[in-house]
C-alpha cells in the first residue's frame, strides 16, 4: 500500500495587521514579504476572477480576498497537504464562497483544468530551475524553491489562464527579469516593472512584473520599493503600510 504523508505541524500567523489568519507548516517554506507584495500588487474589481499558480497554503489568496471583497479567486497547488491548508484557511477567514483551491500540476498546463479564462493570473514561481545553482534546500522547501519544469512552464500557464486584455503579475528574482520578459513577450506586453530593493543604496533582489495579454503599450520602469532603511525600524513606512494592508502598489 502507498504510504500517506503525515500531516505537517502547523502554526497560525496573523497577516494584514490581523485581518487574515494563516495556518501554515511550522517547518519548511513559510510565506512572508514576497506573498504580501504580490497580494498588494493586484487590484481585481468586484466580480473579476483571479487565478494563482502555486498557491501553497494560500497566503497570497487570503490577502487578496481580504483586500478585495468582490473578487473570486482560484488557486492551483500540487502539494496536497498545502492545498488542504489553503482550503482550511479559506474557511477560517470566511472566504469559501468565493475561493476554490484545485490540486494539480503547473506542468500539465491550463487546458486540463477546464476553466474559463480569468481576468488576472498571478504567481510567485520557484526561484530556481537548475539544481546546480544552489545547495539543495531542505525537503520542506524543495517544491517552493525549485521549478522542476522550468520557469517557462509557469509563464506558459499564466498566459493561457488569462483572457485577452487580462493582467499577469509575477514576483521573482531580479536576475531573472530578462527571462520573464522573453517568456511573456510573445503573447503579452504593456510591461510595468517595479524593482524591490532591500535598502536604497543596494541593488534590487526582487522584481514585480505586470504584463497585459496582447498589450501593446511601451514598457514602464517604475520607482523602486525600498523595504528597509537605517533607522532601526524593521521596515520602511511604505513597506510596513503594504504589510499591514493599509496601502497598495500602484502601476
Amino acid at each position: 500500500m502507498d504510504s500517506v504523508p503525515a500531516a505537517p505541524e502547523v502554526v497560525e500567523n496573523a497577516l494584514l495587521g490581523g485581518r487574515v489568519r494563516l495556518r501554515q507548516p511550522a517547518r519548511g517554506y513559510r510565506a512572508g514579504m514576497d506573498a504580501a507584495l504580490l497580494a498588494a500588487a493586484v487590484a481585481p474589481r468586484p466580480g473579476e476572477r483571479l487565478f494563482e499558480a502555486g498557491c501553497g497554503a494560500g497566503a497570497v489568496l487570503m490577502q487578496i480576498a481580504a483586500r478585495h471583497e468582490g473578487a473570486f479567486l482560484t488557486g492551483l497547488e500540487r502539494d496536497s497537504l498545502a492545498a488542504d491548508l489553503a482550503r482550511q484557511n479559506a474557511a477560517l477567514n470566511g472566504f469559501t464562497d468565493r475561493m476554490t483551491v484545485i490540486d494539480g500540476e503547473v506542468a500539465a498546463g491550463f487546458r486540463p483544468l477546464e476553466l474559463p479564462a480569468f481576468d488576472w493570473a498571478v504567481s510567485n514561481p520557484p526561484f530556481f530551475d537548475d539544481p546546480g545553482a544552489l545547495r539543495a534546500p531542505a525537503p520542506g522547501k524543495q517544491g517552493a524553491w525549485m521549478a522542476e519544469d522550468g520557469l517557462a512552464a509557469w509563464t506558459g500557464l499564466l498566459l493561457k489562464a488569462v483572457r485577452e486584455g487580462g493582467r499577469i503579475v509575477i514576483i521573482h528574482r531580479a536576475d531573472r527579469l530578462a527571462d520573464l520578459l522573453a517568456l511573456l513577450g510573445d503573447k503579452a506586453g504593456s510591461f510595468a516593472i517595479r524593482p524591490i530593493q532591500p535598502f536604497a543604496e543596494e541593488p534590487a533582489k526582487r522584481v514585480l512584473v505586470r504584463a497585459i495579454k496582447t498589450g501593446k503599450a511601451p514598457l514602464r520602469l517604475l520607482p523602486p520599493l525600498v523595504l528597509h532603511d537605517r533607522s532601526g525600524a524593521k521596515h520602511t513606512p511604505e513597506s510596513e503600510a503594504l504589510l499591514r494592508g493599509e496601502a497598495a502598489l500602484d502601476w
